[in-house]
This record gives structure tokens, sequence and C-alpha cells, in this order.
């Protein structure tokens, strides 16, 4: 048994050896992997944008602020002069939380008043919103009970501030509501570049392809009319995805239903241009397949679908400007949680469509370099 064991394993050795791919795959996944990962995947939620109407603007109020910029966990760096102003920058995902600080804040605390002060956050990411709101709060409580000892010599009167928080959007911090939307770009994703992928490699294993290349047809003909059929294809699992999301999990969709799935629409074109450039670089149906899992798997963890952006060192940041997920991901959920229009999300779908006809037009020139 051994001996004829042996044989097979020394095949079986050889042929990941010459299949340099493959054996780069199997060496380099994990060292990357855990790299990218053991950085990037972290809960702590530090250095919040958010937004400030110091109505008073008074040494008190400044103060106050500096308590939560030395926290290191918020960073007040938007300044603003009304609720409008905090609308804007909190529908344009700039920050997550924003307060408020009252005109008379000075006056007050000197009379031993407490002082409202309003706090409000994002919730269309429970993960961030959960721990601002609890930073928040826990920064608001230490800055009153000092204010007040401060006051008053240690006597327990009443006085401080009276700390308001408020939470948009998802007021329950449902992370259903969060997750759903991400799911629908995850499956999304996954099914048109899997779809794509095993595009042209399938017509090389069936032996096709040679019978496209005696025809007229032109290489970037070829990779356009195959775009375009699996794009009507996906264009069908949108509306299944959002059926079941709509209809089973309950997902609200406070935008316009048109402009969310136009949008999808380039995704899918970038996903599908994704999936005919790996299709063109891979010599089998199986090297389709596991080079596919080997980018979704970093586009998924990276993308800030399960972790947030935020929350990752600025050197994993900047990398996740350069996955299109990222871009989706803020589209689908802003209008979806938040209702936003274009005018909010039109810098990230122009970047998705700048992918999809990168990757067009890179799949285009493999395909000619193929059948030369």
């Amino acid at each position: 048994m051994h001996s004829r064991m042996w044989p097979i394993m020394r095949k079986e050795f050889l042929h990941i050896w010459r299949d340099h791919r493959t054996l780069a795959m199997i060496l380099l996944q994990p060292v990357i992997q855990l790299l990218l990962f053991g950085y990037a995947l972290s809960s702590d939620v530090k250095h919040t944008p958010m937004a400030v109407w110091d109505q008073d603007n008074t040494p008190a109020s400044r103060a106050l602020l500096q308590r939560f910029r030395q926290s290191q966990y918020f960073d007040p760096d938007f300044y603003v002069d009304d609720y409008a102003g905090i609308e804007e920058l909190v529908d344009s995902g700039q920050v997550k939380v924003a307060m408020v600080i009252p005109p008379d804040y000075a006056a007050e605390l000197q009379q031993g008043h407490s002082v409202p002060v309003q706090f409000f956050v994002d919730g269309s990411d429970p993960t961030i919103a959960t721990r601002a709101l609890s930073y928040g709060t826990i920064i608001a409580q230490s800055e009153s009970t000092r204010l007040v000892l401060q006051r008053l010599g240690g006597r327990a009167e009443i006085g401080g501030l009276d700390f308001r928080p408020r939470v948009w959007f998802n007021p329950a911090m449902d992370d259903i509501l969060f997750n759903v939307p991400g799911l629908v770009a995850i499956v999304l994703q996954w099914l048109s570049i899997s779809m794509a992928a095993f595009a042209i490699v399938g017509e090389r294993e069936r032996g096709t392809l040679e019978q496209l290349i005696v025809t007229p047809i032109k290489p970037y003909e070829l990779v356009l009319g195959k775009t375009a059929t699996y794009v009507a294809v996906a264009f069908a699992d949108v509306g299944i995805a959002l059926l079941v999301a709509v209809g089973w999990f309950g997902m609200p969709i406070r935008g316009s239903l048109l402009l969310l799935v136009g949008l999808s629409l380039i995704f899918l074109t970038f996903s599908l241009s994704i999936g005919l450039f790996l299709s063109t670089i891979s010599k089998t149906m199986y090297q389709a397949q596991q080079t596919t899992i080997f980018i979704m798997f970093p586009m998924i963890l990276l993308s800030g679908f399960l972790y947030p952006i935020e929350t990752m060192p600025p050197t994993i940041q900047f990398i996740t400007r350069f996955i299109p997920l990222t871009y989706y991901l803020r589209i689908i959920r802003s209008i979806v949680l938040k209702g936003v229009g274009l005018q909010y999300v039109w810098k990230d779908a122009l970047i998705l469509a700048g992918f999809g006809l990168l990757f067009t037009f890179i799949s285009a020139l493999r395909f000619r370099k193929t059948i030369e």
C-alpha cells in the first residue's frame, strides 16, 4: 500500500511545485492574511470624527471639548453653526457623532445649574455607535463630577452636565439593520465575481476558445459581450437579494429604490470586470476558483463589512481605499439606513465606475495577449 501511495504523493508534490501560482498562494496566503487581519481586526473604536456646535465658545466649553479630545476616542475637528451643518456631516459620513453646547454653558455652570449638552450618534453602524455612546457618556459623567467637586469643594449638590445622547437612523442599534445591507453587497459581489471568473477559462477548458479566436469578434467585444450577459443575470440577483432582505429580515429602504438599483448595477459591472480579469490570468477552473477566494476574504474583512474601518491602523485604512466593496457598502448603507440621495454618494459611485472601466480595459488587453 505504501509503495503505491508514495508515487502518487510524489506526483502531487511535483505538480504543486511546478504550478508557481498555486505554490505562491499556498505559501503567501497565510502570511499576507495574518499580517493584514492581525492589525485590521480590532473592535476598539478610537479617533471617531466628531462635529461640534459650540454656541458658548468660552474657556469652559473649550475645556469640555478638550476632555473628549484627550480621551483619544473622539476627534472634535468639525465645527458647524447650526443643526443643518450637523445633519450634512452625518449624512455624508464625514462624522459619526456630534455635540451641541448651549450658548449659556459657562454662565449656567457658574450658577451651579445642570447644563444640557446634546450628543448625537450615527446609529447606522451599531459597533461604532455603541462604543461612541458608551465612551461619550463616561467622559461626560467624569467631567460633570469634576466640575461639581471643583466648584463645591466635594459637597454633593446638584450641578454639572445634563448629558443628553440621541441615536440617529437606528435608535435600537439593531445589528440586523446594519448587517443585512452588507450581506446583500457581499453576496452580489461573490456571485458576480465567481460567474465571470469562469467565463474565459471555462471556454478554454471546454475547447471552445479556439472557435472564438477564428471568428471576427474582437477581444474587447468578447469581454463586453460577456460582461453585459452577466450584468443581466446579476440584475436578477439584485432583485432577489433585496426581496429577501426586505421581506424576510425587514430591512428598510429609506432612500430611493431606483437609485439603489442603478448604483448596484455599477457595482456589479465592476465585480464582473474583476471576475473576467481573473479568468484571463487563470489557466484552469481550479485556479480561477482559488484566486477568487484569495481576493474575496481580504475584501470582505477589510471593507468595513465586519469591522469598522475607523478602528484600523492608518496603513490598513489606506489599503481599504483600493477595495471597491468599501465604497458600495457606504452606498447601500447610506441609502437603506439614512435615506440619503445621490448628492451624498456620487463620489463613491464615480470611484466604482472608474474601477469598473479600468478592469474591463485590462481584461480586454489580457484576453488579447491570451489569444495571441
